[in-house]
């Protein structure tokens, strides 16, 4: 996920520079459709392709492992929280020892009524 952002940084600060040389090259009024259509193309379409790719890529780690029902998996990041390591669909980082659920606020209702 961090790719993502780094990247998107990346084409930003190239495309600012861009678009101020081509302000001076083209008519005032072309020159909004050329910046809303580039930081269309050059930011976000690639970012959001990209983030597509990390979901399809991440998905049965996401939903299909036990790291995925814990209180400690960052499903954003695809990360554990307690040792800061990404889980695969072989390896836990904590192999199952620290695994602890997510509490569910529904259910703690019920409880409590």
């Amino acid at each position: 996920m961090g790719g993502i952002i780094f990247w998107g940084i990346i084409r930003t600060a190239i495309l600012i520079p861009v678009l101020w040389i081509l302000y001076g090259m083209t008519e005032y009024r072309y020159w909004w459709w050329l910046g809303i259509f580039s930081v269309y193309g050059i930011i976000i379409h690639p970012a959001m392709i990209q983030y597509r790719m990390f979901l399809k890529e991440n998905d049965e780690v996401i939903n299909n492992t036990l790291c995925s029902s814990c209180k400690n998996f960052d499903k954003t990041a695809v990360i554990c929280l307690k040792y800061d390591k990404h889980p695969t669909l072989d390896n836990l980082p904590c192999e199952g020892m620290d695994w602890e659920p997510v509490e569910l606020k529904n259910e703690e209702k019920e409880i409590h009524s």
